[in-house]
């Protein structure tokens, strides 16, 4: 037995067969990326953060589910939205159903995004998150940050093979102190439409995407920070 195992580990670091080379013809990935660039009063750059994200929540994968699992499976499916509330939610072809409606019924928020938000927080379990573990509030006082607006690109870019999007969000520090920031999420505002009259559902402020930081950021006084979300297919 000892002689068989010893062989087969001699047998790992055989040539690669030619025919299982990349040929370029793979389907495209999917890769998320989170990056977050801190300022100091002056405006100078003093760090720049970088990590993968892969943290989509339970809310997230629910909406992403086709049609015809809910048409299959005669089911719903139960989205929590940032208090806690919950909404169950099962489109359907049907006058009569709530469904995701483009672009969003609320002029106001046409993308259906409302924020990112930061934290001074951390869950173990992004999956199972529908709110930051302690959010920053917007302000000036004490552990606040001035919320800027999210910025949302009008067009998916094409370079080559890969295609992306970024959003991104600036936060000021106008508290007299510095500030950390250990979690960051994306936050919808999500309302449903039927297509047989002008009703609609709020369901609420959704956490669709959490990242607990490999690293804390220190945003000093005075300074800012800007958190980028870049998706990419096929990078």
């Amino acid at each position: 037995m000892v002689m068989m195992v010893s062989k087969g580990i001699e047998d790992i670091n055989i040539d690669m067969p030619r025919d299982a080379y990349d040929t370029g013809k793979h389907t495209p990935t999917f890769n998320a990326f989170l990056t977050i660039i801190v300022r100091d009063s002056e405006g100078r750059v003093v760090k720049v953060h970088r990590q993968r994200s892969h943290s989509p929540t339970a809310n997230f994968i629910g909406l992403m589910l086709p049609l015809t699992y809910f048409n299959n499976t005669n089911s719903s499916y139960t989205l929590t939205n940032t208090g806690g509330s919950t909404y169950s939610y099962k489109p359907a072809i049907s006058k009569s159903a709530y469904c995701i409606q483009y672009p969003n019924p609320s002029s106001s928020r046409p993308t259906y995004l409302v924020m990112i938000q930061v934290g001074s927080g951390q869950q173990s379990n992004p999956y199972s998150a529908y709110s930051l573990a302690a959010p920053i509030a917007n302000g000036s006082g004490t552990e606040q940050l001035v919320y800027g607006q999210p910025s949302v690109p009008s067009n998916i870019t094409v370079s080559g093979s890969e295609a992306y999007f970024t959003i991104s969000q600036t936060f000021n520090n106008n508290s007299g102190a510095t500030i950390t920031i250990t979690e960051v999420g994306i936050i919808l505002n999500l309302i449903l439409g039927a297509s047989y009259s002008t009703s609609t559902t709020n369901v609420g402020q959704i956490l669709i995407w959490y990242d607990a930081l490999s690293s804390s950021i220190s945003v000093p006084n005075g300074g800012s920070v800007t958190v980028y979300y870049t998706f990419t297919v096929n990078p």
